[in-house]
């Protein structure tokens, strides 16, 4: 976990965001650091996904202010906060299950021969990148031409996070990634978060509704509701009996936890 000396990677500042007469978000205040798990935790409603859609330049806020390495952003676009180092990896992974990893890795920003759109496709190298990339936070693919159809959902999720970090998030913000997987998929995609947690220079933002997996992997917490933030700590300032039995139980816990290390 990052030292609290450090300057945080992202950081937001009395966020407000009004969808006509509704508030949706009212002078909401984060701060993520380097090599730090930041779990967003609420209910539906609670402000959740309008944080991240502010966050990846999808909304711009009503005032406030975002920051990253300590330089105020202004995000027209997603692309924008692509650019500035912030890759979202929604709940839709936006993968096309028809084809390769390879083409699935590169979505648009294949290498070619030539340069532009049109400029004949360097396979094997995009090959080797989507393989090595892949297998620095935990999957070993053996085919890039597989289809991602056949993949788990815990290596689809992979496949999404490599991509992002490949070009060049600093702040990995991940939506859901659990919902709808297995409980031995949904340990792959906690090991993948852990592994590039390891790698120590990126922060990643964890929007999650399962306060097990949360308590799990997360350095840090924020918890949501209506809009506000309600409460946050450290792990070890979350330790009590009550938070507990919010975060649903010590023993299952303390089993998984002995399975995700590595």
């Amino acid at each position: 976990m990052a030292k609290s000396q450090t300057q945080p990677l992202i950081e937001t500042k009395d966020l407000v965001k009004k969808f006509g007469a509704f508030t949706a978000l009212n002078g909401v205040s984060l701060q993520v650091y380097p090599g730090e798990v930041h779990a967003l935790l609420g209910d539906n409603g609670a402000g959740k996904s309008t944080l991240i859609k502010l966050l990846s330049g999808v909304f711009a806020p009503n005032s406030g202010s975002i920051y990253v390495e300590g330089k105020q952003v202004s995000f027209a676009s997603p692309r924008n906060a692509s650019d500035a180092g912030i890759g979202t990896v929604y709940q839709d992974l936006a993968l096309n299950p028809l084809a390769s990893v390879t083409r699935n890795f590169f979505l648009g920003r294949e290498i070619t021969h030539f340069g532009g759109p049109f400029g004949l496709m360097k396979m094997q190298e995009m090959h080797r990148i989507a393989i090595d990339e892949m297998a620095k936070i935990g999957i070993n693919i053996a085919d890039p031409e597989q289809s991602v159809g056949t993949m788990s959902g815990g290596q689809r999720q992979t496949l999404a996070i490599a991509r992002a970090i490949y070009f060049g998030a600093k702040v990995l913000i991940l939506d859901e990634p659990t919902s709808a997987l297995g409980q031995k998929q949904q340990m792959e995609v906690l090991k993948t978060i852990r592994r590039v947690q390891k790698l120590g220079d990126i922060a990643i933002i964890l929007i999650t509704h399962n306060e097990i997996h949360a308590r799990l992997i997360a350095d840090r917490f924020t918890f949501l509701s209506l809009g506000e933030v309600i409460g946050s700590g450290t792990s070890e300032d979350l330790g009590g009996d009550d938070i507990k039995r919010l975060m649903a139980g010590g023993a299952e816990i303390g089993d998984l936890a002995k399975e995700l290390a590595i």
